[in-house]
Formats: structure tokens, sequence, C-alpha cells
């Protein structure tokens, strides 16, 4: 047991030397287009602000979503900027290549390497550019907070579910790009479920019935910010978040699984 502990522990810090080297590099390339930046933060500005104009069209005339004040949907939406600017940095960046490595035969280079190439792919780069909507989505949340009243002790229970609901996002997003594999142009398929998780900048109370049952069963897009929200304001139930880090556990091992079943039929480049 001793010496299992010792080589998980020598393993995962080489995992982390490695994921270093490889965002210190990206972030090293990036920084030479900086005007990338404003650019982006720009973009990021002007999506938030278009959201908070289309939530604030259902609260005029004192109507609100059930069981959701102004102040509690903000931290929803707060929420999903956060994870939108989760895949602008780290899934797009990387997950979008898996099909530029099939399509040129690099794959190869990738399986020969002596690391997991689910590690290497899912966090060979990342984009800078996306963190404007990382930090719009903290201010978001931070605002709406002190317009309720939150505590840290609030803020720091809604980590869980938080990353949780990342890990959902990851696992979805890996599991389309393994499908390139099959179907080597998968972009109509990336931007269906970047569709479908459009759905979560409004608390899940906002859809009609059947809708809940689809963006709560079919596409967890509840489980990525309706439940953390829920956390957040001190109302959240122990089930979802059980459910939460159930869903979380079974997409990510199903994800390696359906990564390995995948390759199986990948033909190398060299063969």
């Amino acid at each position: 047991m001793v010496e299992a502990a010792i080589a998980w522990q020598s393993r995962m810090k080489r995992y982390w030397q490695v994921l270093r080297l490889f965002w210190a590099t990206a972030i090293a390339a990036e920084l030479e287009y900086r005007i990338n930046f404003f650019l982006a933060a720009l973009s990021s500005l002007g999506g938030l602000v278009g959201n908070l104009v289309g939530l604030s069209l259902f609260y005029q005339g004192g109507y609100t979503f059930e069981g959701w004040r102004w102040e509690e949907s903000l931290v929803v939406m707060g929420i999903f900027t956060l994870l939108q600017g989760f895949s602008s940095t780290f899934l797009s960046p990387n997950l979008n290549r898996i099909v530029r490595h099939i399509q040129q035969g690099t794959l190869d280079f990738v399986l020969l390497k002596p690391i997991n190439s689910q590690f290497w792919l899912s966090t060979h780069t990342l984009s800078p550019w996306g963190m404007s909507d990382l930090l719009f989505g903290i201010c978001l949340v931070l605002y709406a907070g002190a317009r309720l009243g939150l505590s840290c002790q609030d803020y720091l229970a809604g980590v869980i579910p938080l990353v949780l609901g990342a890990i959902i996002l990851y696992s979805l997003w890996f599991m389309l790009g393994a499908t390139s594999i099959w179907f080597v142009k998968i972009y109509n398929v990336t931007e269906v479920l970047r569709s479908l998780t459009e759905a979560g900048r409004f608390p899940i109370a906002a859809y009609p019935v059947a809708y809940r049952f689809f963006f709560t069963f079919v596409v967890p897009v509840a489980f990525l910010t309706t439940i953390p929200a829920e956390v957040i304001l001190g109302r959240g139930e122990i089930g979802w978040t059980i459910a939460a880090a159930g869903l979380a556990i079974f997409l990510l091992f199903a994800s390696h699984q359906f990564w390995k079943f995948a390759l199986r039929f990948y033909t190398s480049a060299s063969s």
C-alpha cells in the first residue's frame, strides 16, 4: 500500500510538472498577440450585456421565474458565464484540435508519448482570451451575492457543485471530440452541444416541465448552472449534489472508456 501510494504521488507530481510546462508555453505563445485579449474582452462584455438584457426582459412588469428573484437569476447567469470562460480557455483550444490531429496523422505522435493520451489532448494548451469570461462571471456572482447578503461560506459551498459541473461539461466535450475518429468533421456536433448548454443562462424553473426533464436527465444543463446556484443561495438539496457527483464520476469514467474504445478504430497514418 505504501509503495503504491508513493508511486501514485510520484506520477501525479510528474503530470503536474508536465501541465505547468504545457500552460507556460501556451501562454507565452498567445501573449505575442496581446491585442487579442482586448478584443476578446470586448466580445465577452458584449455577450454578457446581451445575456443580461435578455434576462431583464423576463423581469419586466413584475414577472419572475418560479422561486427566483432577479439577483438570484444573476447568480445563475454568472455561473453560466464562468463555465463559458472555462470552455473557451480550456476545452475549445484542446478538444477542437483532436480533429486536426486525426486529419493530419499527428495523433500517432500523441499516442507514442509516455503520457496518457487523453490527458495530453485535454490539457496541452489553453487560451487566455477566455479568461475575460471567467472574470466577468466571478464579478457577476459577487455583485448578485452582495445584493443578496451572501457570505464567504455560501460561495465556498458552491465550489464543489461548480467543479462537478465543469467535469460534466468536459466529459461531454471530450466524448464528442472522440467521435471524430469515425466522423472527421464534428464541428456541427460541438455547436449543437454549445447551443444546448446556452439554456443554462436561466434557472431551470424558467422552462416548461418537459424541457426541465430534458435539461436535467437527457442533457444535464441543470447540473451545470442551476444546482451550483441553488447551493450558493443556501437552498440546495444534498440529494442533487450527490447526483451531480455521481454523474460527474460516471461521465469522466465513460469518457476515458469511450476514448479507449474509439482508439480501436483509429487507423494510424503510418500503417
